[in-house]
């Protein structure tokens, strides 16, 4: 505390030297300041929007509301006519910047203030606003400070409140740079000098680097780090706390790697340790572990793994080698089909943890991933039904203990798209925990997948049940072929999902080409042809070429959870309202927690969705995710500063009844009943 008072006594210092130096050239501004409304001509009892655009000048960087360890916030003194109010500024979400170990909330590229005007309700048109504002700031660059003034004005004429097109973009463009307001209530807590934030936080909501930015002072050590952890649906930051505790409610914006951040309301209580919240729960992990271990066992039958099993344990039966080569395959494969899986799981852990709302086979929301195993899928299937002979991979021969590796991961690799009982509960519980822990869960989901052939590999009595050698592994091979070219279908019809007709074309023209490869390499290896193998090559080369080309194709939107539901626009809410069908008009955002837990536990039930279609209710659902401004003026007017809005429109009613912030399935089914 000593340091950093040293260091603020400093910049006290350093900022009275430069105005001293300042003051020869009073007029020199190093930011440019311009005072905008939104209507020129408000309308009485409205509330007129006015912008203080900031434009600093290269090198230079203006405050936040809490500038930090030093720096001072921009004061607006205005000078307005009578019965005309201004409200407080609201400020975009600002970036970090320290010097000399002092943190500082800035903005070192232009930004805009917010504010609103009330106009008296009256007034007489064509009555004149003249307003004035004066600005006291602190701009600064690393080396000097200079506290600057200015005062701006304007001239309102009361009118029918009428907005420019261009100017209401504008406008909505600055509204767009505002944090959002959470719509749930934060928890902080201090203790043993460590400071705790928990904030409610979809846990599939994208979340980046995230930062707090408290309103106040007070509350944190601004300069040090803060650690974040997920805890199911809330995030935990912790950092140190300020030398003087806070007390009360505590505001402030939280951003979370893009958009504009979330404004937010915490309350004082109890606050788990981000160390708690990432704790290794042994229970949770066990049990996702045993239930990944049998879902990993039953996804031996189905059709994409079930084929390469079944030949390589033929194979391994009848190859006739010692017990030690057997149990060397068997740890082979097990390692290759395990490795797989950790690598997979990993990887998913690492895109989750860079925010994106990834789940298992998230390789596959890559059309051009699913191509690849469309040909990889399609060349096995050829291979079984007995148009080409390959040395690698080896389904029914002796590839040593490199071949059954490679069999491992390629079994575990193609079984990606295939989703067997148990698995959806073990890897949901796996993304919830600790990296360790769910990286535990994947090896159990691998050793499942491997279990029966490590099982052959080391009991010579389920090796001597296999069936001998005979014609009948030819017939069973072409057999086998059948669930494969099954699985080939379903990867299609993904592809075709994924990237329209054109990709799934593009997709099955690279199939096509890759099969004429492989069954002119058949006729070579039927003729004894010198390297056969080269047709094959070059087809596939060429075919993969072609699958990397498949882009995704343009993004439609997601099917509504209620039948019927449409996206919200007033202009279909008065056209419903006009055939006089009631209404549930809701809105919601992917990152507040108590629009999730509203959607889930009420509005997406069997019951209210009955319950609506018996009745003929019409459903408009509000995105708020992006901050429309169309949607956000009009939660607006509903006396909402966020999300969740549910708004319900008896078919003669006037005006919406606004329910309540958490609903019950049974709030919603009464509605019908009384309308």
């Amino acid at each position: 505390m000593v340091r950093q008072a040293v260091r603020a006594a400093l910049f006290t210092l350093m900022t009275f030297v430069a105005v001293l130096g300042a003051s020869a050239d009073a007029q020199v501004r190093h930011v440019a300041m311009t005072l905008t409304a939104e209507s020129d001509r408000p309308a009485p009892g409205d509330a007129v929007a006015v912008a203080i655009r900031a434009v600093p000048q290269p090198g230079w960087h203006g405050y936040w509301l809490n500038p930090g360890d030093a720096g001072v916030a921009t004061r607006a003194t205005w000078t307005l006519p009578d019965g005309v109010q201004a409200a407080p500024l609201d400020y975009p979400a600002p970036g970090r910047l320290v010097i000399a170990g002092l943190m500082n909330h800035v903005y070192e590229r232009p930004w805009t203030m917010l504010t609103t005007l009330t106009v008296p309700r009256g007034i007489a048109v064509g009555s004149a606003l003249p307003v004035r504002v004066k600005l006291d700031y602190l701009v600064c660059t690393e080396a000097i400070c200079v506290p600057e003034t200015q005062e701006l004005a304007m001239r309102l004429t009361v009118g029918d409140g009428a907005i420019d097109a261009g100017r209401r973009a504008s406008f909505d463009a600055a509204r767009q740079a505002l944090p959002r307001p959470l719509g749930s209530a934060a928890t902080w807590q201090v203790a043993d000098g460590r400071f705790r934030l928990s904030v409610p936080y979809p846990r599939d909501a994208p979340l980046g680097t995230a930062w707090f930015y408290p309103a106040r002072g007070g509350a944190i050590d601004y300069a040090a780090a803060q650690q974040v952890a997920r805890d199911g649906e809330r995030l935990v930051i912790e950092t140190k706390a300020a030398a003087t505790p806070e007390h009360g409610a505590l505001t402030g914006v939280l951003t979370t790697g893009s958009g504009p951040g979330l404004a937010l309301v915490a309350q004082a209580g109890a606050v788990p340790s981000a160390a708690s919240a990432a704790a290794f729960d042994w229970g949770t992990a066990l049990a996702a572990f045993g239930g990944a271990l049998l879902g990993g066992l039953l996804l031996n039958v189905m059709p994409c793994v079930f084929p390469i099993l079944s030949l390589k344990a033929l194979a391994l039966a009848r190859s006739g080698g010692s017990e030690q080569h057997a149990r060397i395959e068997a740890l082979a494969y097990t390692a290759g089909v395990v490795l797989v899986c950790l690598a997979l799981g990993g990887t998913l852990l690492a895109l989750r943890a860079g925010g994106a709302s990834a789940g298992w086979a998230f390789q596959l929301q890559d059309p051009r991933v699913v191509g690849v195993l469309l040909l990889l899928v399609m060349a096995i299937a050829l291979n079984l039904a007995g148009l080409f002979e390959l040395p690698t991979p080896r389904f029914a021969g002796r590839g040593g203990a490199a071949g059954a590796f490679m069999t491992g991961a390629l079994a575990a690799f193609v079984a990606t798209p295939c989703t067997g009982p148990f698995m959806g509960a073990a890897l949901g519980a796996a993304l919830v925990l600790p990296a360790a822990a769910a990286l535990l869960v994947f090896a159990g989901l691998g050793l499942g997948i491997a279990l029966p052939f490590l099982a052959i590999g080391f009991v010579p009595a389920l090796r001597r049940r296999m069936p001998r050698p005979g014609a009948w592994m030819v017939r069973l091979r072409h057999i086998l072929s059948v669930p494969m070219f099954a699985t080939a279908l379903a990867l299609a019809w993904v592809l075709g999902r994924q990237a329209g007709v054109d990709g799934m074309t593009l997709g099955l023209a690279a199939v096509l080409l890759a099969a004429l490869g492989l069954w002119w390499t058949g006729r070579r290896q039927a003729g004894g042809a010198m390297r056969a193998w080269v047709p094959a090559v070059v087809a596939l080369v060429a075919a993969g070429g072609a699958v990397a080309t498949v882009r995704p194709q343009a993004a439609r939107p997601a099917a509504a959870a209620l039948p019927g539901a449409e996206p919200f626009s007033e202009a279909r809410l008065a056209a419903l309202r006009a055939e006089g069908r009631p209404v549930f008009a809701y809105f919601t955002a992917d990152w507040c927690l108590t629009c999730k837990v509203n959607e889930k536990a009420a509005i997406e039930t069997v019951a209210v969705a009955k319950s609506f279609s018996r009745g003929k209710v019409a459903v408009l659902i509000g995105d708020w995710t992006d901050g429309d401004p169309v949607l956000g003026r009009f939660i607006a007017r509903h006396d909402r500063a966020g999300v969740p809005l549910y708004l319900w429109y008896p078919p003669a009613a006037r005006a919406p009844r606004i329910l309540p912030q958490v609903l019950t399935p049974a709030m919603l089914t009464g509605l019908t009943k009384g309308s």
